[in-house]
């Protein structure tokens, strides 16, 4: 379900908005807030990424020798997914998206909706995150629904 307003969008968001994601302001367009959801001593990281209207990261590439990769858990609003060279998979509560390493992605809210997912870091041996470009305005246009 689409969610423009968002004071109703806080309620449904079940893990909580957190802080605005500033450390990593750079790689996304519009503003994400996150909320971890795990001390720095658990193995894995897990957070709440919330993006606002229309916000995005940048193409990206979670690299691993082993292991690896990111799974996210989406739990409010609605937002997108796509793996380069693929079509874009419309992201609604409930939908799970599973990310090999090596696979260059991007993911983020519909221009019409405040979305969140968690995010679960897999771990991995020589794990290391890639940015890489914006999503091109004119293709986020593009997208439909």
């Amino acid at each position: 379900m689409k969610v423009t307003d968002q004071k109703v969008f806080n309620i449904m968001n079940m893990f909580g908005t957190g802080a605005e994601n500033s450390a990593y302001a750079q790689y996304f367009d519009g503003i994400s807030y996150l909320q971890p959801l795990v001390d720095g001593t658990s193995p894995i990281f897990m957070a709440n990424v919330t993006f606002e209207p229309g916000c995005r990261n940048h193409w990206h590439i979670h690299h691993a020798e082993q292991g690896g990769g990111q799974i996210l858990l989406c739990t409010a609003g609605e937002g997108w997914y796509q793996e380069e060279g693929k079509e874009a998979v419309s992201l609604k509560p409930g939908s799970v998206i599973v990310i090999p390493p090596e696979v260059k992605h991007w993911h983020g809210a519909k221009k019409d909706s405040w979305f969140s997912h968690v995010a679960v870091e897999v771990p991995g041996v020589n794990c290391s995150n890639e940015w890489c470009e914006a999503v091109s305005q004119e293709a986020y246009e593009k997208l439909n629904g």
